[in-house]
């Protein structure tokens, strides 16, 4: 029989279907109909008949035809919403779909698999799995290690040990001793209490990178999780059954435990999840949708299983799923990446600013940066001569004035490969750390088969990534500052040899005007956001846990300082290219009138004003995409192998071994790895 799961008001209810040919529109009278019964006052809607109603997919928000047959329009165990005639959205009213619908409506399930060994994960990797690009799996090694953990916690069960979290409570309760009968009861209670965060619901890419990385962090075998029960978690991962996690709530030890539990809730079958099939739901429906059982929580019960003589155990259960930096670490490695893709880029867009501002390419001779040689610096000016050099890529743009008197440009334009640089580096820096926090065991207590023995530790505390996250927005934040000083000059006519504001018949229109106060904004923000947040600690759980490292706000606002960053460029990128009308019929570089194309792909040249947001929208999406990057690059790679080896690329391993290098003796040569 076809059942469906219909969204009224707010309510999910369960709707059996005996006649696959009865009508979308007999759908949802019925969901009225059973939402009407369950409340006193019929929900204050009149009788069934009179309610004027649509039903939309959950899955794309599509509407659908009430004359439609439901075996035509859907299929068994689909999700829709009723939406009510006359009906405003409450306040706190939880959508049926997160922020960017569309994007999710083209999900496809992935078919390729990443193999997780919890010691070999990367940023990139773990952006990917965010993306749906791929599932998961565990290496053999890897559940052989789950597996000898678990034969530890089997023990201590066995025994009646009192062992933190295992047969203790949290905390302030730590030497609070649970009575056997008790256990099944302090897991529930454990994910059901921690389950306090606030705010909006992480993004469904970003509940997968923090799903995955849990996952990866199990998968090391220091947890006690059961095997059985961490192929449940990798199963929902599979399915893109994903907990409602809110992004608030953490003070980064003892680890993340409020978004961790959320993200537990959802797997035991309470609370909010999504799924690119049901949209937001009840987690119990949504994984009986994908036909999955929600994760047991039952140390005494479910002691013996049926037919098995495998102990479960608290500890393979509740505390193993929520404690943990994965919050911090997974927001972080988005912030990572994100920070290296504007980064690269911003060298482009100066590039092309310097090019229609004409300045000069004298600052970035070799030499120069030969005497000073940070590795970023070296790279940022090497990425400006593969753009800019005339004797490789011919410039009319640079032709037209290489005969002045014009000797130095000002630092905005001459000192980018100090100012890019040291973001190169403070990238490469931060990604070392975030790297090893990815596979890393961040439980309490830790579970060490080779001894037998669990210990109580600190590993859980968020410092290294609370403190490299704030030192990243920090960084990046400098690309902004600088950018935004560009668009000054590129806007202002005593500083260039351009119209007003980038556009004729200035006064009738204003051009950038605004475009440059928005950019002049978003830098002031940052200037606040770049305020550390790991320099606060406030204590908590009665004192026991008296120092925090407030990582979880330290990666969000790293998030949107990024943001902020490549929204400013955005608006450079442009200018810049709105500058080179001015300039028309001379051409610039190829690589740079590659640059002018893919922008003119999007953004058509003003004439007069026009609506504006849009197109910053839209090249805001070319650098998010790293689609300059893209159609740059091959010149930049060409250049460096006319060049070898007069630059190589600066790496972040390069970066950590030439760090580790100047701190230790130890460090083999490159030859020697």
């Amino acid at each position: 029989m076809p059942r469906f799961t219909v969204h009224v008001r707010g309510e999910w209810l369960a709707v059996p279907c005996q006649d696959a040919q009865l009508t979308v529109g007999w759908l949802g009278r019925e969901a009225v109909r059973r939402y009407m019964k369950n409340k006193p006052d019929n929900g204050g809607l009149p009788s069934v008949d009179e309610v004027r109603f649509l039903v939309r997919r959950c899955k794309g928000l599509g509407l659908l035809d009430n004359e439609d047959p439901l075996n035509v329009a859907l299929e068994d165990n689909d999700f829709v919403e009723v939406v009510i005639e006359g009906d405003a959205m409450s306040p706190d009213f939880v959508p049926s779909q997160p922020e960017g619908v569309y994007l999710y409506s083209k999900y496809r399930e992935p078919e390729k698999y990443v193999a997780l060994d919890g010691d070999s994960l990367t940023t990139e990797d773990l952006v990917s799995l965010g993306k749906g690009h791929y599932k998961i799996k565990l290496t053999p090694t890897a559940e052989k290690k789950v597996q000898k953990s678990r034969e530890v916690i089997d023990s201590i069960i066995k025994e009646r040990t009192v062992v933190y979290g295992i047969t203790t409570g949290f905390g302030k309760f730590a030497r609070t001793v649970i009575p056997i009968d008790k256990l099944e009861e302090l897991q529930f209670n454990l994910v059901r209490s921690h389950s306090s965060g606030v705010g909006k619901p992480l993004s469904p890419e970003r509940c997968r990178m923090l799903l995955a990385l849990r996952i990866n962090v199990l998968a090391k075998g220091y947890s006690g999780i059961s095997l059985e029960t961490l192929k449940q978690v990798i199963e929902a991962f599979n399915a893109s059954c994903l907990s409602y996690v809110p992004e608030k709530g953490t003070v980064g030890a003892s680890g993340d435990l409020a978004p961790l539990s959320h993200l537990a809730l959802g797997l035991i079958g309470e609370g909010k999840m999504w799924s690119p099939k049901s949209g937001w739901a009840d987690a119990k429906y949504v994984l009986k949708a994908h036909g999955l059982k929600p994760i047991v929580l039952k140390p005494k019960e479910v002691c013996y299983r049926e037919n098995s003589r495998n102990l479960l155990s608290p500890a393979s259960k509740g505390l193993a799923l929520i404690n943990g930096t994965q919050m911090i670490t997974s927001l972080g490695c988005e912030a990572v990446e994100r920070a290296s893709a504007i980064a690269r880029q911003a060298d482009i867009v100066a590039a092309l600013t310097l090019e229609v501002l004409k300045g000069t390419t004298k600052a970035f001779d070799t030499d120069i940066h030969a005497v000073r040689p940070h590795p970023g610096q070296v790279e940022v000016a090497f990425r400006f001569r593969s753009l800019l050099d005339s004797d490789h890529h011919p410039s009319e743009i640079a032709e037209s004035h290489r005969f002045c008197d014009h000797v130095q440009d000002a630092y905005t334009l001459r000192c980018c490969p100090q100012v890019h640089g040291v973001v190169n580096d403070t990238i490469a820096f931060v990604k070392n750390v975030i790297t090893t926090e990815l596979n890393s065991a961040t439980d309490n207590p830790m579970v060490f088969a080779s001894r037998g023995e669990t210990i109580s530790g600190g590993n859980f505390h968020g410092e290294y990534p609370a403190k490299v996250l704030d030192y990243l927005a920090i960084g990046v934040h400098e690309l902004a500052a600088i950018s935004e000083r560009r668009i000054e000059r590129l806007c202002n006519p005593s500083l260039s040899e351009l119209p007003p504001f980038l556009v004729a018949e200035g006064g009738l229109n204003s051009g950038f005007m605004i475009a440059h106060c928005t950019a002049a904004a978003l830098v002031s923000e940052n200037k606040a956001l770049c305020h550390p947040s790991s320099v606060d600690s406030l204590s908590t759980s009665a004192a026991t846990e008296d120092h925090v490292s407030m990582g979880g706000w330290a990666a969000r606002k790293a998030l949107r300082v990024i943001e902020h960053v490549e929204q400013v460029l955005a608006i450079e990128l442009l200018a810049a290219c709105q500058g080179i009308e001015f300039l028309r019929p001379l051409k610039t570089t190829t690589p740079l009138e590659k640059v002018y194309n893919l922008v003119r792909s999007v953004v058509r040249p003003w004439i007069k004003d026009r609506f504006m947001a849009p197109d910053i929208e839209a090249a805001h999406r070319l650098l998010v995409e790293q689609k300059v990057w893209e159609v740059a690059s091959p010149y930049i790679e060409k250049y460096r192998m006319e060049h070898i080896p007069e630059s190589r690329p600066v790496s972040p391993t390069a970066f950590s071994l030439e760090f580790l290098r100047r701190t230790s003796s130890t460090i083999p040569e490159s030859g020697d790895l």
